[in-house]
């Protein structure tokens, strides 16, 4: 078992790519700190990683917010007293077009997507180079590279800076012994895909 023992935070683990990813880290005993805003959806999500055998506590979190981020980050310390994984997997998506979206759904996708990686990149950083050892793995998309389709623009552009935010912590932490990557998914069936129209279904 690769993760035995290892505390890992998973960021938007409520529900679709984070549960999954929860669930698998359970699998490998993993000890996790489950990360959402969606507390109903956490603590089901806790009850399923438990019956893995493993350990996990839940953490209601707006992962814009660096305080909260802060404040997460410190009752993971507490409770585990390391921190060796961070998977920051929450993302939010809105729908539209260039002529139709609104500021506010702008800002929130970028602040989330974008800043939300950032705050929690940066909050557990001190904490690695402490311990000379560290991952940060972030979810980016597929839509970084082809771009936004039939949801508002906003999403791509999100993913495409968290793509060169990777490449920046990786190249300024690996001399403490800190491996930062990026994963790009592309259609993976979650509450989030539901809401595709067939035409975005059809693009490959």
């Amino acid at each position: 078992m690769r993760l035995k023992d290892k505390i890992a935070i998973i960021t938007g683990s409520a529900r679709g790519i984070g549960k999954a990813i929860a669930l698998r880290f359970a699998r490998e005993k993993a000890k996790l700190s489950l990360v959402d805003i969606n507390e109903e959806g956490l603590k089901l999500v806790k009850k399923e990683v438990e019956k893995e055998g493993t350990v996990a506590i839940t953490i209601v979190c707006n992962v814009a917010k660096f305080d909260e981020v802060k404040r997460m980050v410190r009752n993971t310390l507490e409770t585990f007293g390391r921190i060796d994984i961070l998977v920051n997997n929450a993302g939010i998506i809105r729908r539209g077009s260039i002529e139709t979206v609104t500021e506010e759904d702008w800002d929130t996708v970028i602040e989330v997507n974008l800043k939300g990686t950032f705050n929690c990149s940066r909050a557990v950083m001190e904490i690695m180079k402490e311990q000379r050892y560290g991952k940060i793995i972030n979810i980016s998309s597929i839509a970084a590279k082809l771009g936004d389709i039939t949801s508002a623009p906003g999403y791509g552009p999100s993913k495409a800076a968290i793509d060169a935010l990777t490449k920046t912590f990786a190249r300024q932490l690996a001399k403490y012994g800190i491996n930062v990557n990026a994963v790009s998914p592309h259609a993976i069936e979650t509450d989030m895909s539901a809401q595709w129209s067939e035409e975005k279904r059809a693009v490959r």
